[in-house]
């Protein structure tokens, strides 16, 4: 397993080199390989489609912009999602009048609840969107760590480095955004807290 992450470590630096020596080739390869988790972090944080491709799109030129400081021996990924994870903020502060605007939608109140066939694709939909509107209730932190530790996969003291603080703090912050989530979610689930 660490023999493999080693490889993946040394072809990132590759294609990192010959980004830096103007290779779009290389740049769209690391392009395919980072967009997705790039998107889950920005769509944790806006829970729009839109405002995440933006960010996705921003964090890419900011790589190309900014290749040549990235320090080798470093962990990339952390350093894009930390370039990303800055974008969100910025982008948060400077369109949150317009994100309110946008957030006057029906209530989860509203929905159709109706449980009596688990795999309704209706129910399924209405389910995401409670799940996603229980996660846009969490602090901003709180929501960053549910996302990069459960959609990215990612350990807590990676999460650590990106978010520049201790990994005993990730794994608190982990712990109180599942039980909030939990107590978020379950009403409408019929669950016990």
């Amino acid at each position: 397993m660490e023999r493999k992450s080693n490889e993946e470590t040394r072809d990132i630096y590759i294609l990192l080199e010959r980004i830096k020596t103007g290779d779009r080739e290389a740049f769209m390869k690391v392009v395919s390989l980072y967009q997705r988790r790039i998107f889950s972090l920005a769509f944790s944080f806006f829970q729009n489609r839109e405002d995440a491709l933006d960010i996705v799109q921003e964090t890419f030129l900011r790589l190309y912009q900014k290749i040549h400081y990235f320090k080798m021996g470093k962990s990339f990924q952390n350093w894009i999602f930390q370039i990303a994870k800055n974008l969100c903020i910025d982008y948060y502060r400077k369109n949150y009048g317009r994100r309110k605007e946008r957030d006057r939608g029906r209530s989860i109140e509203e929905m159709n609840l109706a449980f009596d066939n688990a795999y309704d694709s209706s129910n399924s939909s209405d389910l995401k969107e409670i799940f996603s509107r229980c996660l846009k209730k969490l602090s901003k932190k709180q929501r960053m760590i549910v996302v990069m530790k459960h959609y990215n996969q990612l350990k807590y003291r990676e999460i650590a480095q990106i978010l520049s603080i201790s990994p005993g703090t990730v794994k608190s912050l982990h712990f109180k955004a599942v039980q909030n989530l939990k107590g978020l979610v379950s009403p409408y689930l019929e669950i016990d807290k």
